[in-house]
This record gives structure tokens, sequence and C-alpha cells, in this order.
């Protein structure tokens, strides 16, 4: 299991039947987590310190209850800076599980003695965008989500990137692909983190059980041959970490050789040092 052990300012204090109690810089959140099916007790004091708690509904969905909580607020990976709010659906802006790949992404382009090109498609609010650009790359950044652009805009401000080379485009991911490949354009690195479920421009269905591999197979067309990474993240349970590998294996090693890590991802709980599992990614690199 890759593990996102590196953080200072969020911590997952514990986790209890059907939720996890977790810092966020000064602040406490208590979020439902479909992977929390153990009750264990409530006894950490951190769980009556709470700041906010989204309580799910039984008919779907769910609302915030808040204590003390500010609008806005911003935490601190390494040396990039986030801003964080809660929204519909338990979200903050942030996947902090990610931040291990994040680091591997960096690595990769500081290790690479030359300019890099990234695409990270399904881009949210930008934590890889940002992560990438600091190790030096130029990045286009792809979300089909307004709002989540302009989020993403703010973080990279926010961490010294107002004038780094990142590309900021409102579009649907898989047509932008698709224009991609006939511009010619190719990309040293690739990211991707697609959702369980979705609706394009004309209201076509994403199912990414249905999807994920024909898009793997159009994306590849992007990686030109001195390409260094790719990497993709699933939060379904139906995508393991071996079909990660297998996909991966089929579409991108076949053609440009390398080799390919696949692995569930998580976060570390304070209370007992065990791990939370957070989903899973599938990375390939030339080396």
């Amino acid at each position: 299991m890759w593990i996102a052990d590196q953080w200072k300012d969020y911590e997952v204090i514990d986790t209890c039947s059907g939720e996890k109690c977790e810092r966020w810089g000064d602040y406490i959140l208590v979020r439902p987590d479909p992977q929390v099916i153990w009750d264990t007790g409530h006894d950490h004091p951190a769980w009556k310190q709470k700041n906010g708690h989204y309580h799910r509904s039984s008919k779907g969905g769910g609302e915030w209850e808040f204590r003390n909580l500010p609008k806005e607020w911003t935490i601190k990976y390494r040396d990039l800076t986030f801003h964080l709010k809660p929204f519909s659906f338990k979200h903050t802006g942030l996947f902090p599980e990610q931040a291990v790949n994040w680091d591997w992404c960096a690595e990769k382009i500081k290790n690479a003695g030359r300019p890099v090109k990234v695409l990270n498609l399904f881009a949210y609010t930008g934590g890889a965008t940002i992560s990438a650009a600091k190790a030096g790359a130029a990045v286009t950044h792809v979300d089909a989500s307004k709002g989540m652009v302009t989020w993403a805009k703010e973080n990279a401000v926010s961490s010294g990137l107002a004038d780094a080379p990142i590309r900021w485009l409102v579009d649907d991911c898989v047509k932008f692909v698709e224009r991609e490949i006939r511009r010619g354009n190719t990309y040293d690195g690739i990211i991707m983190d697609p959702p369980s479920y979705g609706r394009g421009p004309k209201g076509e269905i994403w199912k990414i059980e249905e999807s994920v591999y024909p898009f793997i197979q159009l994306t590849a067309k992007l990686l030109n041959k001195d390409s260094i990474f790719f990497l993709i993240n699933s939060y379904t349970t139906g995508l393991q970490p071996a079909v990660l590998s297998y996909m991966i294996n089929t579409v991108i090693v076949d053609q440009f050789g390398g080799h390919v890590e696949a692995e569930e991802i998580g976060l570390p709980v304070t209370s007992n040092g065990l791990v939370l599992p957070c989903g899973a990614s599938g990375r390939w690199c030339k080396d």
C-alpha cells in the first residue's frame, strides 16, 4: 500500500461506525467513509471537538452541521497551499491521500533533467497540477467544472505559481483528448482521476467500469516516445489495483516498454497506527 504519511496540516485522527474524524489544519471535521465498517467506539476526545459534521441522509445526500468553522481556510503540504471549504456531498476540495501520488510524479519530473509537459485530466482543484508545476513541469489542467478550475487557480496563486506555465481549461476530458490527438500534441506525463459516474456535454453517460479502458487507450495516443509516466486513480471498488495494472500493461507497456505498479493508497490513522484505505492507483514509468 502507498501511504500519504508526510502531512503536517492534515491527519485522520480516528475512525468508527462509517465515519472518520479528521484534522484539517486547526479544524476538526467528521465525515462519512464507506470503508469504515467497524465499530471501535468514539472514545477519542476529538469526536466531541468537531467543528463540522456531515450527516448523510437515508434518502441520499446529506447536510453539514457547523460549529465555529470558517467558510474557507488553508492548509499546506510541503511548499503547496490549498484552499478548503466544505461543500455539497461531504467534500472539502482536497483528497489528502493523493499526496503520495503528487510526490511520485514530482520526483519523476525533477529527475527527468529536461523540460516536461504534463496533462492532468479530471483535474479537480489542482493538487496534482500545482505539485507538478512546482516540480518544474508545464501543465495542462482539464476539468469540466468551471468552479473547480477557478478553485485550482486560487491554489496555484497561493502556492506561488501565479506565473507558472499552466494551461487552465474548462472542457470535457474525452472531447479534449480527441482534439489533442487531431492537433498532434503529445505529453511526457499524464495524470487522470476519472469519476465513477458522470455525464458528458451532450448527456453522454460515463460509467467508469465501461468507459475507462477505452479512455486509457485513447489517452495513450498523447504519450510521446520519450514519455516518463502515466498515473490513474480510482475510488471505485471494482477497479482494484490488479485491474488498473492489467489495463495499463496491455495499453502502454506493449507500446512504450517500462513497468507498471499498482497499489491501494491510504492514510495513517493517529489513534491506532493503522491505515485507512482510500482507493487505488496504477502507475507506469519508463525506468
